[in-house]
């Protein structure tokens, strides 16, 4: 954003120094007593136009607009819960209250006490009795219809955004409702919300790049968590039984409009369950979200969702059968034939690394409404359990699919700790392959696996994402207060 002009910026510091001049804190301390302006509007819709009450209210906000001057003026107040008319009268402030409410600059946050009418015009209104400067503003607030149309002011200066956009306000409130829905639902279904490490000495329980910082006392490496799924599994050992956490991991990837490198997920584990009860689960709590914030989109949360395997997902969409393809370069063969319709490259891919491109490029997108895609390969799920029908290579997976992205990743989760200990040396073998988002070997996680794990159904679901779908917006940087963004 460009800098405003300097004697714009002269002109309100030498406001602020008349404020000082004259005795008036420009920066109090508080102003208690504080109402919404909504509660006024809410409070007197069957007022007629053209009268007042006796009911007083105190509000405080920013100024956002101003019409009139001499012996009545109005005024424009915003705050969180929207905006609400001010009348000011120099017959009720008296001349030189008057004055010093007018020359006050758009974008001061001023305190209000006052009376509830309504205009002639018929909007509700506050006439003001008295007022209170809370915060001089020493910039000028952003043009609506110039300086916010920038994308790039918009997300590297949010509040600018906040104090331009209502529409903003409202998905960040709306992105609030949708995280206490989330935990209503799993609290009232018995689980206990943990915290596990941010700062971990060895990352997992996802496929992904880490960050990796030093701690200097320690003199050791650690990451950034990537997932909070083997710490969670350990508090299932230790008999906590229902448990997650809403909090968030970070991962050393693109920025897309999908990704972020920071992002909030929330993963829950549930003792004695498996990847059909957290099926059931996930369908019950997004559609019981979509319910608590009014959701009235295109998209049909209704359990249950439709459901598909992974293999007939990207035979249906490609030709391409992939567990008749288990050999790398049998795979890369019939992808690379498939061309120039998925226009993929398949050099220097690992098998998994061809599954998840193909699967992404060709299927992904055209997953519009709720759909559970299941039965994934063993080498994409290195943490969950082995198929019962015993059809071999296959585990008990499903990622959840809305509006054209995963939200969802679950698995009936593996508990034989030699099960684990192989499919952690297969991991370290496509390590050595090249994929440097392989999972790491954790001998910890697998002494705990070895004290015994009850069966157990995991799911992590991403929440900006989520927003996304019950806001319809189609970049994650929008539901996100402060992305990461590019010098």
């Amino acid at each position: 954003m460009s800098e405003e002009p300097s004697e714009l910026l002269a002109q309100r510091r030498a406001k602020l120094d008349r404020l000082r001049a004259d005795g008036i804190d420009p920066f109090p301390h508080a102003f208690p007593g504080v109402v919404a302006s909504a509660r006024v509007a809410a409070e007197h819709e069957e007022l007629p136009a053209g009268e007042e009450t006796d009911d007083h209210y105190r509000v405080a906000g920013r100024l956002a607009a101003r019409r009139g001057q001499g012996k009545m003026a109005f005024l424009d107040l915003v705050d969180r819960s929207g905006r609400i008319q001010l009348q000011a009268r120099a017959d009720v402030l008296g001349p030189e209250r008057m004055e010093r409410l007018l020359s006050l600059d758009l974008g001061d946050l001023i305190g209000v006490d006052g009376v509830a009418i309504r205009s002639r015009r018929g909007e509700i209104s506050l006439r003001v009795d008295d007022f209170t400067v809370l915060a001089k503003s020493l910039r000028p607030p952003p043009d609506k219809h110039h300086g916010l149309a920038d994308v790039e002011t918009r997300y590297r200066q949010r509040e600018l955004d906040l104090i331009a956009n209502d529409e903003a306000r409202d998905l960040f409130v709306l992105r609030a409702k949708v995280v206490a829905a989330v935990r209503r639902q799993l609290d009232a279904d018995g689980f206990v919300e943990v915290e596990t490490p941010v700062l971990q000495p060895l990352y997992g329980g996802a496929l992904a790049r880490p960050f990796v910082t030093h701690h200097n006392e320690l003199d050791r490496d650690l990451y950034l968590r990537i997932a909070t799924e083997l710490y969670l599994k350990r508090l299932i050992v230790g008999g906590l039984e229902r448990v997650y956490e809403l909090g968030k991991d970070f991962r050393n990837e693109g920025v897309s409009p999908k990704h972020n490198p920071e992002f909030t997920m929330v993963e829950w584990y549930e003792a004695y369950a498996d990847y059909a009860d957290a099926a059931a689960r996930l369908e019950r709590l997004v559609a019981g979200v979509a319910e608590a914030i009014g959701y009235d989109g295109e998209l049909d949360f209704s359990p249950p969702w439709r459901r598909v395997t992974l293999r007939d997902a990207i035979l249906d969409a490609t030709g391409v059968d992939i567990l008749a393809s288990r050999d790398r370069d049998v795979l890369a063969a019939a992808i690379d034939a498939a061309q120039p319709a998925l226009g993929l490259s398949t050099d220097g891919r690992t098998w998994p690394q061809l599954v998840d491109d193909v699967f992404s490029k060709a299927v992904e997108p055209t997953l519009v409404q709720p759909t559970l895609v299941i039965d994934y390969p063993v080498e994409l799920s290195p943490f969950a359990k082995r198929h019962r029908s015993g059809e071999e290579g296959l585990v008990e997976r499903f990622e959840a699919f809305a509006a054209g992205m995963e939200i969802a990743n679950a698995f009936s989760e593996l508990n034989d700790p030699d099960d684990q200990r192989a499919r952690f040396e297969e991991q370290v073998r496509y390590a050595a392959a090249g994929d440097d988002e392989a999972q790491p070997f954790d001998e910890l996680f697998l002494t705990a696996l070895e004290h015994g794990m009850p069966p157990t159904g995991g799911l992590g679901m991403g929440i900006d994402r989520l927003v996304m779908i019950m806001s319809g917006r189609r970049s994650i940087r929008e539901v996100v207060l402060f992305p990461a963004m590019r010098d």
